[in-house]
């Protein structure tokens, strides 16, 4: 087993790339929350209709659409590791910190391709106008760092659990309730056209949990790993 910090750094992008690689054969996860979010945000617009809602209900939606749409495809990153049984060879080959890494990795591009197709769909069908662009583009970046370090580290600690789907989203919400409130109200201040300075405290709320929610899982991995 490898423990150094740049032998760990190269085992997590080898673990990420493996990751990728079995993703584009079977596209599980991906399918799962593109078309999550895809049909919520369709039966979304149809209940809506030709009612304009208020930005401040827009904002909420969007964030609630993404985490929803993300909980439904993250936790098959350590399930697919319990089914196939592979799980053990990684305890044996790297270090508990690459292979959160290289987990994390994964769901952060996962998450970047979802943003990709919901941010246009969700403009164009619930007429959502961002004023402040940039702003916006920077309070999703830094959001979705938290989303999939957070997601992740639940991922694994309910891995092999018998009702892994059910116990996923239920775990992560409180998990990650600080960073929906906070993505929400920097997303609020985005759609107004408001400058990055007074969005400066919840940039650095984002930020700060990100690092945390990181760190800290970094440190507890190692435990749930070997459990």
């Amino acid at each position: 087993m490898r423990t150094g910090s740049f032998e760990s750094m190269v085992d997590a992008f080898y673990i990420f790339k493996k990751d990728l690689i079995q993703e584009f054969k079977t596209r599980y996860a991906l399918n799962a929350i593109i078309l999550f979010a895809v049909v919520t945000l369709t039966a979304v617009s149809f209940s809506i209709g030709v009612i304009s809602a208020d930005d401040d209900i827009l904002c909420a939606m969007f964030w609630i659409i993404l985490f929803f749409s993300s909980m439904s495809g993250l936790s098959h990153i350590f399930v697919r590791e319990e089914e196939t049984h592979t799980a053990d060879t990684l305890k044996l080959v790297t270090c508990p910190t690459a292979v959160y890494l290289g987990k994390l990795l994964f769901n952060f591009m996962l998450l970047l391709a979802l943003e990709i197709i919901l941010v246009p769909l969700y403009f164009g069908l619930m007429d959502f106008y961002v004023r402040h662009l940039p702003l916006f583009l920077i309070v999703l970046a830094i959001g979705s760092v938290g989303l999939a370090g957070g997601g992740t580290i639940v991922a694994a600690i309910i891995a092999k659990a018998s009702s892994r789907g059910a116990l996923f989203t239920v775990l992560s919400f409180p998990v990650l309730l600080p960073l929906l409130i906070s993505g929400i109200s920097a997303t609020r201040i985005a759609v107004n056209a408001r400058s990055f300075t007074e969005a400066s405290a919840e940039l650095q709320t984002l930020t700060a949990y990100g690092v945390v929610v990181i760190t800290v899982s970094i440190l507890l991995f190692e435990f749930i790993w070997n459990e």
